[in-house]
């Protein structure tokens, strides 16, 4: 069994932005591709992939890769994930139950003991992002954005909240071009960053739920 939302979550999170040809992207569940867009620029989309590590002191803690398109609900931003790894049993089906989102399982190694380098990988299917951490920027930082899924039929819109550091980084990507991150492979990303010593707030008490599917 799976915790209540919301989830209280710790962690580090290594993050790339790449801009893919809307005709390369992976397609939305259908509700979903109904209600909501991909925001485009030139023809492009923004795709957000990213290795995290949930540590202990959150509801759970287990590692995830992710990758994620900004999409637009009538001029309302949103954030769709449509590719989702976690090596947790537990938080694959508290993700697909609460929200829509697709997790699968796999295994994983983060290593970040070498600052300032972070080699992270994924077995079944193979990727790896080898970070290299920048300049670490004063101050926490807000973070806020609403996710959009798919589920039961229906759009499920999840609020997360949060604070946390950020560094600079540079990244380069090695994804499976027959996996599902494939797109990805050989695409350079237009920013990287490194989230750091976050905590996130994902999803609303159960008395808000009904605000959130329609």
């Amino acid at each position: 069994m799976y915790p209540p939302e919301p989830w209280h979550l710790r962690g580090q999170m290594y993050l790339s932005i790449f801009l893919v040809p809307r005709r390369d992207l992976p397609p939305l569940p259908p509700v979903l591709g109904v209600a909501v867009r991909p925001v485009t620029v030139g023809g492009r989309a923004a795709v957000g992939a990213a290795f995290v590590s949930y540590e202990p002191g959150g509801v759970l803690h287990y590692r995830e890769l992710l990758s994620a398109v900004l999409v637009h609900e009538r001029g309302r931003p949103r954030v769709s994930i449509t590719d989702i790894w976690v090596d947790s049993e537990v938080s694959k089906e508290g993700g697909r139950g609460l929200w829509g989102i697709p997790k699968e399982l796999a295994g994983f190694t983060i290593d970040a003991e070498n600052d300032p380098l972070v080699d992270a990988t994924m077995a079944g299917p193979d990727v790896a992002a080898l970070f290299r951490l920048r300049r670490r920027l004063p101050g926490r930082f807000p973070l806020g954005f609403t996710v959009a899924q798919e589920l039961a039929g229906k759009v499920r819109k999840t609020p997360v909240r949060g604070r946390s550091g950020l560094r600079t980084a540079h990244a380069a990507w090695r994804p499976d071009r027959s996996g599902p991150l494939g797109y990805l492979a050989g695409r350079r990303p237009v920013t990287s960053l490194a989230i750091t010593d976050f905590w996130l707030t994902f999803g609303r008490p159960t008395g808000e739920r009904a605000r959130t599917t329609r």
